[in-house]
């Protein structure tokens, strides 16, 4: 199993959110996040001054998958939130040594 981890841009999460129910996806995380990569934010003018914005909004998608299923989620995360210009995100994939729903006590896959 595998967490994968997607920081988007907001406007792109309901069609990397319909995107992943199609494949299959049946549930994930979304966090609104603040951040900057390469783009370092930018600057706006406010009643004559000007400021800079260092972090900007951004949704953060988290999930767990089967190893089977990494690569079709990955391109689909990719796909969805591509808009080709800078600071459309990153993902990030990780190891999930288990996974268990509380309510049933079900665990690895089944637990999904």
């Amino acid at each position: 199993m595998k967490k994968i981890e997607a920081i988007i841009k907001p406007f792109k999460l309901d069609d990397v959110k319909n995107a992943l129910t199609r494949i299959g996806v049946q549930g994930m995380i979304v966090t609104e996040v603040k951040g900057f990569g390469r783009q370092r934010g930018h600057t706006e003018v406010y009643r004559g001054a000007e400021y800079k914005i260092d972090f900007l909004p951004k949704v953060k998608i988290e999930l767990i998958t089967t190893e089977e299923m990494i690569t079709q989620v990955v391109e689909t995360i990719e796909r969805g939130a591509k808009t080709g210009k800078i600071g459309d995100g990153k993902i990030f994939i990780s190891p999930v040594e288990e996974v268990i729903r509380i309510r049933t006590g079900e665990r690895g896959k089944d637990a999904i």
